[in-house]
């Protein structure tokens, strides 16, 4: 089995696809604002990250009379990895990007990250690995066992 994409079920295509495409500056793959579907690159010029019209999608899996969840905690994150979040930041802030954190260190999970939420709500994560001497003696240790 190998990951095809990860694909955002949006409301408003229009909006999500020019907030990803013009805010955060990924280059569609195929389609645009109007086709409902869109798949950008993401690495190395590979595709992998979509966003489709949620209401096309429910009849496919019996939800056309279901209400989109409102109110809950986090259920799902998309993660983007960056050369330098703080630049990043700066950057996507410039064109116009609502933070909902500041750029920090998370020295247990082993990067610095940022968070900021798209058009339709979902979490988005910017993230640089730290460098090893940054990590948390935890981590340190954690990583012994993988390497």
């Amino acid at each position: 089995m190998k990951l095809g994409s990860v694909r955002l079920l949006v409301k408003d295509f229009a909006k999500s696809f020019k907030f990803y495409n013009e805010q955060l500056g990924l280059e569609a793959a195929w389609g645009d604002e109007n086709s409902g579907y869109a798949n950008f690159k993401v690495a190395d010029g590979m595709e992998g990250f979509a966003l489709f019209v949620s209401d096309w999608m429910a009849p496919a899996v019996g939800n056309v009379d279901k209400e989109l969840p409102t109110g809950f905690r986090e259920k799902s994150l998309v993660s983007f990895s960056v050369d330098n979040v703080d630049e990043a930041y700066a950057a996507l802030q410039a064109k116009g990007v609502v933070f909902i954190s500041e750029p920090a260190d998370m020295p247990d999970w082993g990067m610095r990250t940022v968070y900021f939420r798209d058009p339709e709500d979902n979490l988005i994560e910017l993230y640089s690995p730290l460098a090893p001497e940054q990590f948390s003696d935890e981590l340190k240790e954690e990583s012994k066992k993988f390497s």
